[in-house]
């Protein structure tokens, strides 16, 4: 390296400017995380300098101490193959580890050619997360008795919902996560009982379900059914977790064309949620 890196906490402004470069990446993020992933943790997110000039970043995301997840990582093209990525890696991580309580476990989601870098840091794969596009050919009027939009339920039912199938709570992130703009989260609802959620969100291009949690197939099915349906014609993005059967029976189902995948890897063992649940993980840059 020419020049020395250095790391820092980042400006609210430089995380938009962080989302704009994965939105070059080809990450399509979604018209709100900026505002969103900030507010869940102004601490996660660390810029890399050279000199005085940002270079990458990062995020560091803390979930009350409980579960930590690395996502966000990226270095600016014409500063790539000189160390700093690998630099800037190793400073996140330590940092994240120093963030937690001790043993906490650390999630990520990489992409396929980092899985052998990320094990030399420790971490040990889990299962693929794999992305997965649909688009409906006609917009339906699309009725269901048990789907309830997310407002008319209780925030405590969904968040306790929520807990079952992600490894710490999360609620200040849920309840921006549910109410953004451009958006529109449903749950499922059966006699009193809440059996499943999904909330879907406007992004650079067309909209990304997720999270999509469900009790079984069926439930899922209804759920996307009802999302998709209200914005046909626009693609649907909905990143699959392969270690649920049911959730790949469900892109088999609709027929929807695989374009991306991702390596869930942890540092520590893997959380104990109900993995059959999860139909649609939340975000690659938040877990």
């Amino acid at each position: 390296m020419s020049e020395e890196l250095t790391v820092r906490l980042m400006k609210r402004e430089e995380v938009t400017l962080l989302v704009d470069w994965a939105a070059e990446e080809g990450w399509n993020p979604g018209l709100n995380d900026a505002e969103i992933f900030w507010n869940t943790d102004p601490e996660a997110f660390i810029a890399a300098d050279v000199g005085t000039e940002l270079i990458g970043g990062g995020a560091i995301t803390s979930y009350g101490g409980e579960y930590g997840f690395m996502g966000f990582f990226i270095i600016r093209p014409e500063f790539r193959k000189r160390g700093y990525g690998n630099s800037l890696w190793q400073m996140r991580r330590d940092k994240m580890i120093a963030r937690l309580s001790p043993g906490t476990v650390v999630g990520l989601d990489g992409v396929f050619e980092m899985r052998d870098f990320y094990a030399r840091g420790g971490f040990v794969f889990s299962h693929r997360n794999l992305r997965f596009v649909y688009s409906s050919s006609s917009r339906k009027v699309s009725f269901h008795k048990n789907i309830i939009p997310a407002d008319q339920i209780s925030f405590d039912q969904l968040a306790q919902y929520d807990r079952t199938c992600f490894p710490a709570s999360r609620d200040n992130f849920l309840q921006e996560w549910m109410s953004q703009h451009y958006s529109r989260a449903v749950g499922y609802v059966d006699d009193g009982h809440l059996e499943g959620y999904g909330v879907m969100r406007q992004c650079r291009k067309g909209f990304k379900i997720g999270p999509l949690f469900a009790n079984n197939q069926q439930t899922a099915e209804v759920i996307y059914s009802y999302l998709v349906n209200s914005v046909a014609g626009t693609e649907v993005f909905l990143d699959v977790p392969e270690n649920n059967p049911a959730a790949m029976s469900l892109v088999r189902q609709f027929g929807m064309k695989e374009i991306f995948g991702c390596a869930r890897m942890y540092l520590g063992s893997t959380p104990k949620i109900m993995h059959d649940r999860v139909y649609g993980v939340t975000t690659f840059e938040l877990g």
